[in-house]
């Protein structure tokens, strides 16, 4: 008999009722250290101080107007990305699979109003995630995302990840745009480096083609700038954001220049809940505490601290571990074994983290995680990997 909650998920046998920082209390008491922070939602951790005040004070005044309306916070909010970025403009969506369909809309529409409609290929890469809709898993194309799920989406053209041939020869007179992940959370933290990202951003002023970042789970200071694309000194004509922007309330959008998003006018997209007064007014506190440069230092030294920790623990169990992947507090660990082993393992230490793809277990805490919080986490997982190795 089915359960009354669609079972798409293999749920761990826990449940969690309250939180602080970066600890989670179980329904049976028991406190477990959180180094996965919701998928990298909750980036200043859990029952945030600030964001409950802010929270409660938009609730107390107003939740829901619709975008019939003017809304005073959203536009505060689109005003506080557009000075922190690159971006002239942003529409508010309620999560990054919702963003990433703006992002394929927006640059065909670019081309069909440049005259060209034949311009609709975006070009993705193997191990990229950029959501679950129809859309998203046809531009990801992987066979574990799409099987079962045709006839997709035409209309994207999928690469290896790090074929600068395939790549250079893939854009022609068709391609809209490229579509990117700076660090792939999902396929397994792996960094794209900035020569690449330069070298691309290269390709697409030379062809027209544009270039869309997807920084859903790398962006809002996860990797030690705001936005993990600013280490390579590039920028994109589009961008996703979602998960830390809303420090745990649902919130996502899409950044652009105004070129980029030329051809989105009034009715071209919509959404009834997007943008509402209580996620932007959330949003707008995170990104006055992440955007302060003393804080992404902060979160820069944190980063240091964490992968020096894992350095060495690596060295210490080569036989579960083979190597520390990622950038700033977005890091990741090779394993030898499947990674739901260290999971498993984790969990019987407490401990909660997140597989990937590629054998990789993912290391997302809260950005504002402390010094002993960081080392009491890698101890953990030095325990854990005790365990496994004992069999």
């Amino acid at each position: 008999m089915i359960a009354s909650v669609l079972p798409t998920y293999n749920r761990a046998p826990l449940a969690f009722v309250k939180g602080a920082g970066s600890w989670l209390e179980a329904a049976d008491g028991r406190r477990f250290l959180d180094m996965g922070a919701g998928i990298a939602v909750n980036a200043l951790g859990h029952s945030n101080p600030d964001l409950v005040a802010t929270l409660t004070e938009q609730a107390g005044k107003l939740w829901h107007v619709s975008n019939l309306y003017q809304i005073p916070e959203q536009e505060a909010l689109a005003d506080k990305l557009v000075a922190e970025s690159f971006a002239d403009t942003v529409f508010f969506t309620n999560s990054g699979t919702e963003a990433a369909e703006l992002a394929i809309k927006m640059a065909r529409k670019y081309w069909y109003e440049k005259g060209q409609p034949e311009r609709i290929e975006i070009i993705t890469f193997e191990g990229a995630f950029h959501g679950r809709s129809t859309g998203a898993i046809a531009a990801a194309g992987s066979e574990k995302m799409v099987k079962g799920f045709g006839p997709l989406m035409p209309g994207f053209t999928h690469l290896k990840w790090g074929d600068h041939d395939a790549l250079r020869a893939a854009l022609t007179d068709k391609t809209a745009a490229v579509m990117i992940e700076p660090i792939q959370g999902e396929g397994g933290i792996r960094v794209v480096p900035d020569q690449c990202l330069k070298g691309l951003r290269d390709l697409c002023d030379e062809t027209g083609a544009l270039l869309i970042f997807d920084e859903v789970q790398c962006g809002v200071g996860r990797t030690g700038k705001l936005f993990a694309h600013e280490w390579a000194g590039v920028t994109p004509d589009i961008m996703m954001v979602a998960k830390g922007i809303g420090g745990g309330f649902p919130l996502g959008a899409v950044l652009a220049t105004e070129e980029a998003a030329s051809g989105m006018v009034a009715g071209s997209h919509g959404s009834t809940y997007g943008g509402n007064p209580l996620g932007c007014a959330v949003g707008g506190k995170v990104l006055d505490i992440v955007a302060d440069p003393a804080f992404l230092d902060q979160v820069n030294a944190r980063a240091g601290f964490m992968r020096q920790k894992l350095e060495a623990l690596v060295a210490a169990h080569p036989a579960t571990f083979e190597a520390v992947r990622g950038q700033g507090l977005m890091l990741g660990l090779k394993c030898t074994c499947a990674p739901a082993d260290v999971v498993n393992a984790a969990y019987a230490q407490n401990l909660l983290t997140v597989p990937a793809a590629d054998n990789v277990l993912r290391l997302l805490p809260a950005l504002n995680i402390s010094e002993a919080d960081l080392a009491e986490a890698v101890a953990r997982l030095d325990a854990a990997a005790t365990q496994l190795e004992q069999g």
